[in-house]
């Protein structure tokens, strides 16, 4: 008589290591750690098929914190090895954890490959605005202006806009979530490890100690209902501390209404996360929110969309070809068409 084999019911102690998990009091890091912990046994993958793999930054250390497999390669090349497994191994569940200086600046161009690319990976970016790790210079992401170790008199650099760059690399995922709203971001994990293709999520997160209160604005309770701007798919553009103000296009530029004295969550912009051009409008709706008459930060899924995966294209191509041709041979291949013969 044969037994059924149960798999044991995961909880997040189960992806937790016994590794002192040292980041400085405070940091950001830990609640984003604490939520991808929740989310994993949600999931419904094998812990043994998991693999996190870091770059280099204070949130590379995240693999010595997840029992799972995992990587901390090199700076910036996080997503080139994540790419080499998904290749090798496309049935494991790939997770990247990676800084804005890691991801954005040395391992920019990877970033823009991966995503146009569309392994089927999941990518979280933590934008804290600062070199964190190397003690505090400014970030291809901190704003103009900014007084660091590197920039004594501001820095006269123009930020990334990380979703922008995504959506300009053509990812099929982009989305925002932040380190303390523990809730959205859980639920933001979800969705992306959902996604069949390259999910690109920016998670801004608190560097207490290099630049503490980055993202207040959009996390304090006196302000965040007033900042931010939540995204539904389906859903009217609504914010606001009692919920009273909206999000109308005049033509293509975003503005922001009152609701009452005629206006009506229908005369609302409706959220569509399948909406490429739209999509671009949301990404750039990151003005200064010290400037006045400024737009709200937009949080959620911005866009999402279907596209072959590069891992299942290559598997494809080398089963036609040996279907075609039969066994390769390697001396021809690397001998190729452009060989002369000196007599």
């Amino acid at each position: 008589m044969s037994e059924t084999l149960i798999a044991p019911t995961l909880t997040a102690k189960d992806f937790a290591t016994d590794q002192e998990v040292r980041w400085c009091p405070g940091c950001g890091d830990y609640s984003i750690l604490a939520q991808v912990q929740k989310v994993m046994p949600t999931l419904g993958i094998p812990k043994e098929n998991v693999v996190v793999i870091s770059g280099i930054g204070c949130s590379s250390r995240f693999p010595y914190y997840m029992n799972t497999f995992g990587m901390h390669s090199i700076h910036g090349r996080a997503t080139a090895v994540a790419s080499g497994l998904k290749a090798a191994r496309p049935e494991l569940s790939v997770w990247i954890v990676s800084g804005d200086g890691d991801s954005l600046s040395i391992g920019g161009n990877h970033t823009i490959h991966l995503l146009r690319r569309n392994f089927d990976v999941n990518m979280l970016v933590f934008n804290n605005q600062i070199y964190g790790l190397t003690k505090g210079q400014y970030s291809p992401t901190s704003e103009e202006h900014k007084v660091t170790k590197t920039s004594p008199y501001g820095s006269i650099d123009h930020p990334f806009n990380p979703l922008a760059l995504a959506m300009g690399a053509d990812a099929t995922f982009v989305a925002r979530s932040m380190d303390r709203d523990p809730k959205h971001l859980q639920q933001t994990l979800i969705r992306a490890n959902a996604h069949k293709g390259s999910s690109f999520v920016e998670i801004y997160q608190n560097c207490n100690i290099f630049n503490d209160g980055a993202f207040e604005i959009f996390t304090e309770k006196g302000t965040k209902q007033e900042e931010t701007l939540f995204l539904e798919s389906g859903k009217p553009l609504i914010f606001g501390a009692t919920q009273n103000k909206g999000i109308k296009l005049d033509g293509f530029t975003p503005v922001v209404v009152e609701l009452g004295n005629g206006v009506t969550a229908d005369d609302l912009w409706i959220h569509d996360d399948k909406d490429f051009y739209k999509a671009q409008i949301l990404v750039r709706m990151f003005d200064d929110p010290k400037k006045a008459n400024h737009l709200p930060r937009p949080f959620g899924v911005f866009y999402e969309t279907e596209r072959p995966c590069y891992e299942e294209v290559m598997a494809l191509q080398i089963e036609e070809v040996i279907t075609a041709k039969g066994k390769g041979n390697l001396d021809k291949l690397l001998r190729g068409n452009e060989v002369w013969e000196i007599i």
